[in-house]
């Protein structure tokens, strides 16, 4: 690993890297800079805009409101927003926003294609689910997603709207013509699809109870873990990969991964969890090299990822 980050390559790596298994650190280094025209250097606690890894909180906030009886999922989602008059409100369900096979692309337009019968990756849908989470709740989202990282011991996370966070690091994008500029649209998608605020060790503390059971009911968990039918995405990354809730289900290789990648102007993260060694691998960095090539702008991360899973198998 170290050999990897440390080599003399054209993209420097410029981020966190967090490895633990059962509880324990097995892996930590940070490289690079939180400013890079201050040169301050990163430190564990820093914090970084993690892209769709905010997924899985809207996921279990949702869940847990399935879990209290009040959200059905294969109900239209009229019947939480009766605001929404577009005809497919009375089509698309919940389950269908939480596998990205609804079809919304604005909410003042008809669907791509008729609800459950394709998978096309979308942000507008959980940020639909977030306002039925605060339609059932009776909270805000951000409010409850607080609580429920104070229940977690994050102290870390936020959702963007609740300004606590103190160590949010710079986030940087190269242009066309190399040089590295600070970005200013870190935070401008939809907060419930990919603006949540975080670290490494807050991630992997969500790990911990997220796949630990200790957020949601014991069967809602195994649903939310279970490849859901002709929910596949077509990672820019990885291919075709199926799809839960809130998270992709890899088992190429025999090995089970849970999790996500997460991509945002300036921020390129990643955060999967292996169950079988309870095992978490981080990857946080603040400079998106090659924003036009996604796998490139991964490269740390699946070089990683191949270091890491061949120790796996067990």
């Amino acid at each position: 690993m170290d050999a990897l980050i440390s080599a003399k390559t054209e993209k420097p790596f410029n981020g966190i890297i967090f490895i633990s298994q059962k509880g324990k650190t097995k892996y930590f280094k940070a490289l690079g800079y939180s400013d890079l025209n201050k040169k301050a250097s990163l430190q564990l606690n820093d914090q970084f805009v993690i892209g769709s890894i905010s997924k899985q909180f809207t996921t279990v906030l949702l869940l847990r409101e399935y879990d209290k009886g009040r959200v059905e999922l294969f109900v239209p989602i009229h019947q939480y927003l009766p605001e929404l008059k577009q005809s497919w409100a009375d089509t698309v369900t919940v389950h269908q926003l939480l596998t990205h096979m609804h079809g919304i692309v604005e909410l003042d337009k008809p669907t791509a294609f008729k609800p459950g019968t394709q998978y096309a990756y979308s942000q507008i849908g959980y940020d639909l689910l977030a306002k039925i989470i605060e339609k059932t709740s009776g909270e805000s989202f951000a409010g409850l997603s607080k609580k429920m990282f104070e229940k977690c011991g994050m102290k870390h996370t936020f959702h963007p709207d609740i300004k606590q966070y103190k160590n949010l690091v710079k986030g940087y994008t190269e242009t066309e013509n190399g040089t590295i500029e600070l970005e200013n649209k870190s935070l401008q998608n939809y907060a419930a699809a990919g603006s949540f605020i975080s670290n490494c060790s807050d991630l992997n503390l969500w790990n911990e109870q997220f796949y630990g059971g200790k957020l949601l009911k014991k069967a809602t968990l195994k649903m939310l873990e279970t490849k859901q039918k002709n929910a596949i995405r077509n990672h820019p990354i990885f291919g075709k990969t199926p799809y839960g809730y809130g998270i992709t289900i890899d088992t190429i290789d025999g090995i089970l991964q849970y999790g996500q990648t997460g991509f945002c102007p300036g921020f390129v993260s990643m955060n999967y969890y292996y169950p079988k060694t309870k095992t978490s691998v981080i990857v946080l960095e603040n400079i998106a090299y090659y924003p036009d090539e996604i796998k490139k702008t991964f490269y740390y991360h699946t070089e990683i990822l191949k270091i890491i899973r061949p120790k796996l198998k067990g």
